[in-house]
C-alpha cells in the first residue's frame, strides 16, 4: 500500500477494516474489467440537455457476469441485512445502507458532470471525512465481506446495489438498476465537501437549489426526502437524535403523513430539531420542515401522503437516476431484483 494511500483514506475506517481486506476488495481489477472510454455529453445519456460540452464515463461492465450474478450478490446482501434485523436498537441496516447508496450518488454537480456513485470515491479523503458522511464507514464494513466474495464488484456498484437492497427488503418498491461503475483511485477526482445536503438549513431556496445542481425538479425532491421513513439519527454521528416515525425499518409513506401532522421545537442540548406534538417521540430535521412549510413542496407531501403507491413510483424513478447521474450507461438493460421473500414463494 503506497504512503499517500494511507495520508489520504479515512484512517477510522481502516482500523475498522482489519487484515489488509479493504484494498483487496476495492482494488481496481483491470484483468476482470471492459477498459473505461469516455463519450461527448453534448447527447448526455441522463440527465439532460444542460450539461457542457465534457466527457461522461461509460459504464465500466465486469466480464461475463449475468443478472443472474447480481441477483447472487444482492441475495447474500439482503440475508445479511436480515440476520442484523434488530441492529442499532432494531433500526436495522435499511437506513444506513439506502443512506450510503444516497450519499455516494448525492455528490453528482450537474453543471460539471463531476461527482456521483461513478468512482467509489468515499474511501479517500475529503469525501470520507465529510459532515455529511458521518457514521457511513459502519455501512461500507457491512458491505466489505461482499468485494472480497466477489471482487469483480466495484465499490459504486456495491454500494448502490445496498441501497437497493434496503429500499426493497424493507418492502418499498423495486428499483430498476445497472451495474457498470468504475474504480477510480484518482485521488484528484474525490469532490470536496459541500455537496451533500445540510440537516440544518430550514431554507426552502437552498433545498431546491441543491437537488435542483444534481438534476432533480421538486416533486423528484420530495420523493427523495421521503426516504426519511427508514432509519434514525444518531447524536454521535450526524449530531441530531431519534426516528422519524414507529416503522424505521418499514419502506412506507409514514414520513409524510406524520410530517402533515404537529411539531415543536425540541428543548435538548442538540442543534435544533423538531419534535412530535402528540408523542414526543420522534423528530424532523429542520430541512425536512421547508417541504411543509414550501408550497411548491407541500402539493407533493400531500400527494404522497395520501397515495403510497404513486410515491413507491415516483421514489423508484427518481432514485434509479439519483444513482446513476454522471454516467453513461448507453443501451445497457436495466435489472430487477426478486426480494427474499418474492424467491420464496
Amino acid at each position: 500500500m503506497s504512503s499517500i494511500y494511507l495520508k489520504r483514506t479515512n484512517f477510522r475506517l481502516l482500523s475498522l477494516i482489519a487484515g489488509g481486506s479493504l484494498v483487496a476488495g476495492y482494488g481496481l481489477n483491470k484483468a476482470n474489467q471492459v477498459s473505461i472510454t469516455t463519450i461527448d455529453k453534448s447527447t448526455p445519456p441522463n440527465n439532460s440537455k444542460f450539461l457542457p460540452a465534457g466527457l461522461f464515463p461509460l459504464s465500466v461492465l465486469p466480464k461475463g457476469k449475468s443478472e443472474k450474478d447480481f441477483q447472487q450478490v444482492y441475495n447474500a446482501i439482503a440475508e445479511k441485512v436480515r440476520e442484523e434485523d434488530d441492529a442499532d436498537d432494531g433500526a436495522g441496516r435499511y437506513g444506513l445502507l439506502c443512506r450510503l447508496a444516497w450519499h455516494s450518488s448525492g455528490t453528482f454537480d450537474l453543471g460539471s458532470g463531476k461527482g456521483g456513485s461513478y468512482g467509489g470515491t468515499m474511501i479517500y479523503e475529503p469525501e470520507s471525512t465529510d459532515p455529511g458522511n458521518a457514521g457511513l464507514s459502519i455501512g461500507i464494513e457491512f458491505l466489505n465481506e461482499f468485494s472480497v466474495k466477489y471482487p469483480w464488484l466495484s465499490r459504486g456498484d456495491l454500494w448502490t446495489l445496498g441501497g437497493v437492497v434496503a429500499v426493497q427488503e424493507a418492502g418499498g418498491p423495486q428499483i430498476k438498476w445497472r451495474p457498470g461503475r468504475g474504480n477510480v483511485d484518482d485521488l484528484d477526482s474525490v469532490p470536496n465537501n459541500g455537496f451533500l445536503p445540510d440537516a440544518s438549513k430550514e431554507d426552502g431556496k437552498y433545498v431546491k437549489n441543491l437537488f435542483a445542481r444534481m438534476g432533480f425538479d421538486e416533486r423528484e425532491t420530495v420523493a427523495l426526502i421521503g426516504a426519511h421513513c427508514l432509519g434514525k439519527c444518531h447524536p454521535d454521528r450526524s449530531g441530531f437524535d431519534g426516528p422519524w416515525g414507529p416503522s424505521f425499518n418499514m419502506f412506507t409513506n409514514d414520513f409524510f403523513v406524520r410530517l402533515l401532522e404537529g411539531w415543536h421545537v425540541r428543548k435538548w442540548n442538540g442543534p435544533k430539531q423538531y419534535e412530535d406534538d402528540s408523542s414526543k417521540s420522534f423528530m424532523m430535521l429542520p430541512s425536512d420542515m421547508v417541504l411543509k412549510k414550501e408550497s411548491y413542496f407541500l402539493k407533493y407531501v400531500k400527494m404522497y401522503a395520501e397515495d403510497e403507491q404513486l410515491f413507491f413510483k415516483d421514489f423508484s424513478a427518481a432514485y434509479t437516476k439519483l444513482l446513476e447521474n454522471g454516467i453513461d450507461f448507453g443501451k445497457q438493460p436495466y435489472m430487477t431484483f426478486k426480494t427474499l421473500d418474492d424467491q420464496d414463494m
